[in-house]
């Protein structure tokens, strides 16, 4: 049970600043598209992803060190049983 509470809290670690910032800037455009009445579809696709690079970019480094902490937790879990 614990490792499945680990495992959460790893992917809430690594997946929770992208999706929150990527829901944020989905509501900043659809109060933008709402206040001009401009509702086209691809308004959105650009600045989200523009986003999530510059995320991936800057948090990239960390994410990677959070995973490799629980797979080195992982593994040893396996050799001490």
């Amino acid at each position: 049970m614990s490792v499945f509470y680990s495992a959460l809290l790893v992917v809430m670690k690594i997946a929770g600043p992208i999706l929150l910032a990527s829901v944020a800037i989905g509501l900043i455009i659809a109060i933008f598209q709402a206040a001009t009445q401009i509702h086209e579809q691809t308004l959105t696709f650009l600045p989200k992803v523009a986003l999530i690079a510059i995320l991936l970019l800057v948090l990239g480094s960390s994410m990677m060190a959070t995973l490799q902490d629980f797979m080195k937790e992982i593994f040893y879990r396996v050799t001490q049983v």
